[in-house]
C-alpha cells in the first residue's frame, strides 16, 4: 500500500506542475510570441521521441536538455506547433481549459485517496477498526 501511496503523491506533485503550466498558458493567451508549455513524463517521451525536440531558443528544455522538475519523472517541454491557434500564438484556449479540468478532476481523486489513506492509519493507531 505504501508504494500506492507514494504513487499518488508523485501524480500529486506532476498535477501541480501540470495545473502551474496550464494557468501560466491560459494566462499568456494574448503574448505575442509565447510558446505554449506542457509537462510530460519522462519515460513516455523516451518512448515516443526519437531525437531531439526542436527549440527556437537555447534556453528551452529538450529532450538532450532533460529538465527534472522537482526531482520528479516529469519534464517540461516547449509546443513545437507554430500555428497561432489563438491569433497571437500557439496556444488553444479550449485545450488549455478542457487539460485544467481534467487535472483538477485528477489532483481532487488522487489527494482523497491519501487522506483516505492516511484516515485509515490514524483509526488503526486509535483502535478502530
Amino acid at each position: 500500500m505504501a508504494a500506492s501511496i507514494k504513487q499518488l503523491e508523485n501524480l500529486i506533485s506532476y498535477l501541480v506542475v501540470k495545473n502551474n503550466v496550464l494557468s501560466k498558458n491560459i494566462a499568456n493567451i494574448g503574448t505575442e510570441n509565447y510558446k505554449r508549455e506542457d509537462v510530460v513524463f519522462k519515460d513516455l517521451m523516451n518512448e515516443n521521441l526519437n531525437g531531439g525536440l526542436k527549440t527556437t531558443n537555447p534556453k528551452h528544455f529538450g529532450s538532450n536538455n532533460p529538465a527534472s522538475v522537482g526531482g520528479k519523472d516529469y519534464q517540461m517541454v516547449y509546443d513545437p506547433n507554430n500555428d497561432a491557434i489563438s491569433g497571437i500564438n500557439n496556444v488553444d484556449i479550449d485545450k488549455e481549459m478542457s487539460e485544467l479540468a481534467e487535472t483538477t478532476l485528477l489532483y481532487r481523486f488522487a489527494t482523497r485517496k491519501v487522506g483516505d489513506y492516511f484516515k485509515s492509519i490514524q483509526s488503526v493507531i486509535r483502535g478502530g477498526s
